[in-house]
């Protein structure tokens, strides 16, 4: 085989399902003609570690080089080595999905050798009382597997992670000495397994360039020993790299050592770079040329980007191919007990975006100013939906992650309604705002349509650091949304942020009352922490004074630069509350301590807070602002009602009436209507269909309404019956 372009993620990222940034790369390339093969070097040296063989192996290596320092920890599950040998084919099978009668004997609790990380395990029956025993032995096999990770970080490789490969080196690491001195120093355990996989990749392949994807700094170390081994063994081949990190990291790239590993770094997305270094490869366009490119020219690192060049519009991208990964080979895991982070790395997710950046670019802790963000270009739904059956096609998979910034309410409209004229069965899931868009009406359609769960960004559950992050968002509006995609049956996830700048003591407790409020409500299910980071190119890193905080240094390194260390003179010890607010989180995701004072889960002294009680309640109980307009869209998703005519009586007197039975999948209603009024209704719901390709609006609907020669369309409209039949699909977007 030979291939132009080898495209490969280096470990480690998710294990349940490949990275696409080397699908959507060779989807452009097919558009092109030109060949490539891709590989997702993480998953293979998992399975090769993970393996009956690769235990041996390991204890054997791990026997002839025992550590200087053994803990009780790694003594015990040396002592256990014939059992972790013995159950390890068995365990990853069950975690592909292959042998999923091994659950019950998981369960059991006496298949499994156990240490450290089972000592950590939460109450099983609290965590997972309701999710069954599938999910309770995923999760026992994740932490057996973690065991054996300390086992390698312990004796062999103490940068190992499953998802966090030699993290520290790179994360945020101005200079690059201390990532070069690991490069020079002799080959890790892991190093070696990672090398041979792919010297066996490079025999097979034989490629002209090698293009490695780093989206996080637990993928830098071992895609520069990809580089590097290619330097020593294929001289002639180029290497480039790209991805997340290099995107938000390496902007200000000076220091020319990276590139003995690498010969290209490019930047935002990929697809125009990858083809001009090409051309330029062949002769066909001189280094000038290059797209948003690094390289090395007179010894000094020198970054091209040719204006004339323009980057593809997302409909010329071609749909993203997965052929070539193993994705019968992936691996399920259930890490932490938490709903969305169970779907994070649960189960095979096809990666697709709805929308190139961010349609609301006004966040002031994110990178707003980059492309990736700035630049905002939807793809039409219907071409959203050939790419997913092509995907169904390729895959065998019906799941997908919309990997969007922030996914816009108006296309997923229009991709659920794609997506329920085509028929497809499919689940699926993306981040979201919680805007006032996200009406009843739209949540049941997106539930309709196979949506199964949003995420979305809360951050500091305070109106005034709202503002001040430029969410575009009231607490109380996101209570209401919450309560709609609740409601619909579908799954809420929200990202919580603590440490915003100049954010005060009383009001992380303020935001914690109302997370707590909103779990007692039931309208938010699944919840993360994360602390404010300041990034250099968002608002805050680029103007730090306008948000009252100071950089620690301002020193640009030769390397990296991303997050910003800085002092926030008029904020609260934000990095006290993190235990304390993460521990609330983890009771109140399982309906747990609802009713318990804040003060009990900090150990200082923290303000009582200074939100009512029946905030979040109150809230829920007021009217929303009218977001049904004229214009909205009006849909009708059920099956055609049976109509009949009946006669009523009351008190001697008698007189027709229209009878509808609608029959949803649940339920069945009945509703009785005028003779007039049940003519025009039983018409318009078949116009209303949504098989039609014709939509109507909520004018149009009046205007049939009223030729009809019928009256008060508001009153007929809006009020019973008519308005409970958004149970059985009519709906107004």
């Amino acid at each position: 085989m030979s291939s132009t372009v080898f495209l490969i993620t280096p470990p480690f990222t998710q294990l349940n399902t490949p990275y696409p940034a080397t699908a959507y790369l060779k989807g452009f390339l097919n558009t092109k003609n030109i060949t490539s093969f891709q590989a997702d070097l993480g998953i293979e040296v998992t399975l090769r570690l993970f393996s009956k063989a690769g235990l041996q192996q390991l204890f054997a290596h791990i026997a002839a080089h025992p550590p200087q320092e053994m803990t009780e920890n790694i003594a015990r599950i040396l002592v256990l080595r014939e059992d972790y040998i013995d159950t390890i084919d068995a365990v990853i099978l069950f975690l592909q999905g292959k042998n999923p009668t091994l659950a019950h004997l998981i369960c059991k609790r006496d298949y499994l050798p156990e240490a450290a990380r089972f000592a950590q395990l939460d109450d099983l029956n609290w965590a997972f009382g309701s999710m069954g025993t599938q999910d309770r032995a995923k999760h026992l096999a994740t932490m057996y597997l973690e065991d054996l990770s300390d086992l390698i970080m312990a004796c062999v490789d103490p940068h190992f992670g499953f998802s966090r490969y030699a993290e520290r080196l790179s994360r945020s690491a101005n200079s690059f000495d201390e990532l070069y001195d690991a490069l020079q120093a002799e080959y890790t355990y892991i190093d070696q397994i990672l090398t041979e996989i792919f010297a066996a990749h490079m025999e097979r392949v034989q490629p002209a360039i090698v293009a490695i994807s780093v989206p996080f700094p637990g993928n830098l170390y071992a895609g520069l020993r990809c580089g590097q081994w290619i330097k020593q063994h294929y001289p002639d081949v180029k290497v480039a790299m790209g991805g997340g990190f290099p995107n938000t990291e390496l902007r200000s790239l000076a220091d020319a050592r990276v590139f003995e590993f690498v010969d290209f770094i490019t930047l935002d997305d990929g697809e125009a770079p990858l083809e001009n270094l090409l051309q330029f490869l062949e002769g066909r366009k001189t280094a000038a040329e290059l797209k948003r490119t690094f390289l090395l020219a007179n010894d000094q690192v020198t970054y091209v980007n040719d204006k004339a060049t323009h980057d593809y519009k997302q409909s010329q991208l071609g749909t993203p191919d997965y052929t070539d990964l193993l994705l019968d080979k992936y691996i399920s895991a259930i890490e932490v007990v938490n709903p969305m982070h169970s779907l994070w790395s649960d189960g095979r997710w096809n990666k697709l975006t709805m929308a190139h950046g961010c349609y609301w670019g006004k966040c002031t802790f994110c990178d707003i100013s980059l492309d990736y963000i700035k630049i905002y270009e939807p793809i039409t739904a219907s071409l959203l939906c050939d790419r997913m059956e092509e995907i169904i096609a390729q895959t065998g998979q019906n799941g997908f992650h919309f990997v969007d910034e922030a996914a816009p309410p108006a296309l997923m409209r229009a991709l659920a309604l794609e997506i329920i004229r085509r028929k497809l069965t499919v689940s699926w899931w993306t981040n979201i705002r919680f805007e006032k868009s996200f009406t009843r009406d739209l949540c049941l359609l997106l539930k309709a349509s196979g949506c199964i769960a949003v995420s979305g960004g809360l951050e500091v559950a305070s109106d005034r650091l709202l503002g001040l992050i430029q969410k575009g968002i009231t607490v109380a509006q996101v209570a209401r949304v919450n309560r709609h995609f609740t409601e619909a049956g579908i799954m809420v996830h929200a990202y919580l942020m603590y440490g915003f700048p100049t954010q005060t003591a009383q009001e992380t407790i303020d935001a914690l009352e109302m997370v707590r409020q909103m779990f007692a409500a039931g309208i938010l299910q699944s919840a993360f922490w994360h602390q404010f980071t300041m990034t250099a190119h968002s608002p805050v890193g680029l103007e730090p004074a306008k948000f009252k905080v100071e950089k620690e240094t301002n020193a640009i390194g030769a390397f990296a630069n991303n997050d910003i260390l800085h002092i926030d003179p008029t904020g609260a010890d934000h990095e006290s509350f993190s235990y304390g607010l993460k521990k609330s989180l983890l009771n109140y995701m399982h309906g747990a301590c609802l009713d318990y004072p804040l003060s009990k889960w900090f150990e200082f002294k923290v303000p009582k807070t200074s939100v009512a009680p029946d905030f979040i309640v109150k809230a829920l109980l007021e009217e929303e602002a009218g977001v049904i307009k004229p214009t909205s869209k009006v849909v009708y998703l059920g099956k055609p009602p049976a109509m009949e005519i009946i006669t009523k009586s009351k008190k001697g007197s008698t007189w027709e009436m229209s009878s509808f039975t609608f029959q949803g999948k649940r339920e069945k209603i009945n509703i009785s209507v005028q003779p007039e009024q049940g003519t025009w209704l039983a018409g318009m719901l078949q116009q209303l269909a949504v098989s039609n390709p014709k939509t109507h609006t909520l004018q149009e609907v009046k205007d049939s309404y009223e030729a009809a020669g019928l009256e008060d369309f508001e009153l007929f409209w809006d009020n019973k019956p008519v308005n409970g039949l958004h149970r059985v699909g009519l709906l107004k977007l």
